[in-house]
């Protein structure tokens, strides 16, 4: 598969603020911290355009409260991450129920991911859930400040994604794997920069 790129928009943060907002009203009592994360956060780069959005919780206990807050709605739990991804919850938004496009509402430790839902149109959002003192929450708030802040940085990314847009992937884990180098790199330095800011 091909990852289709398009030119920053600003309808995507108006898109992350309509998501937050149905969050709010379906886990505000948990007293989330909801922010719009990944290159559709960061104006002037290009990017898939489905939503990453962060949800922050004070502990990992609260972890396991959202999947049922979710259920009955456009997302599918991916509770087969859990296992190599322990600190996180993750969901994909669908742009209509999962059950009408013959999907399950929750893909187990067993299950086979459908291949129809790699098909990325299907998608308005990706969700994280992760405590808000975990050092993953640190490093995509401080990877995405970064990035907003140095142009140059911004670029090489912009022109790395351009080539890798050109390329097959099996699917949108391994394009991301495509990314890594330059993300791992660029993450030490942002949670530095980060962290210098805050000071």
């Amino acid at each position: 598969m091909k990852i289709i790129f398009e030119k920053y928009n600003p309808d995507w943060r108006i898109q992350f603020e309509s998501i937050q907002n149905e969050l709010n009203g379906t886990i505000g009592f948990l007293n989330p911290q909801i922010e719009h994360i990944g290159s559709t956060s960061v104006e002037g780069l290009s990017a898939k355009p489905i939503i990453d959005i962060m949800i922050g919780v004070k502990d990992e206990k609260e972890l396991d409260k959202v999947p049922s807050l979710l259920a009955g709605k456009e997302y599918i739990y991916y509770e087969k991450y859990n296992e190599d991804m322990p600190y996180r919850r993750f969901f994909i938004k669908l742009n209509t129920f999962p059950h009408s496009l013959g999907f399950p509402e929750i893909i187990g430790p067993g299950d086979v991911i459908p291949q129809k839902l790699h098909d990325h149109s299907l998608r308005i959002a990706h969700i994280h859930v992760i405590p808000v003192s975990s050092e993953h929450w640190l490093r995509h708030i401080a990877f995405r400040d970064y990035l907003r802040a140095h142009p140059e940085v911004r670029k090489e990314y912009q022109e790395i994604k351009e080539v890798l847009s050109k390329k097959e992937w099996i699917d949108g884990n391994d394009y991301n794997q495509g990314k890594d180098p330059f993300i791992k790199r660029e993450e030490y330095n942002a949670v530095q920069w980060y962290l210098n800011q805050q000071k």
